[in-house]
């Protein structure tokens, strides 16, 4: 009898050491998950930032071309030149 006491405590020691097992398998998996969805998005981030920085590195390198000084006046300040029409949207 003492025999089959000892079976059924392994067996539910067993039993208890499984469910631990699967449910920080489960729990991993979703960290797992999420470290990886991070990851993307910062691979993103960077990617961004780097279009940027050349965007700028080239602005920094042909700051002197009147051609980059024009388009900065344009976009960045809104100037126009002295051929130039400009057209207001009166429907706002």
């Amino acid at each position: 009898m003492k025999a089959k006491k000892a079976g059924v405590i392994t067996q539910i020691v067993i039993l208890i050491l499984i469910i631990y097992a699967a449910v920080t398998l489960v729990t991993l998996r979703r960290q797992v998950s999420e470290a990886a969805a991070y990851q993307a998005e910062l691979q993103q981030t960077i990617t961004d930032l780097e279009v940027k920085n050349s965007q700028l590195e080239y602005s920094l390198k042909h700051s002197g071309d009147s051609d980059v000084l024009e388009e900065i006046a344009r976009d960045e300040l809104g100037l126009v030149g002295p051929n130039d029409k400009v057209f207001y949207d009166s429907g706002k």
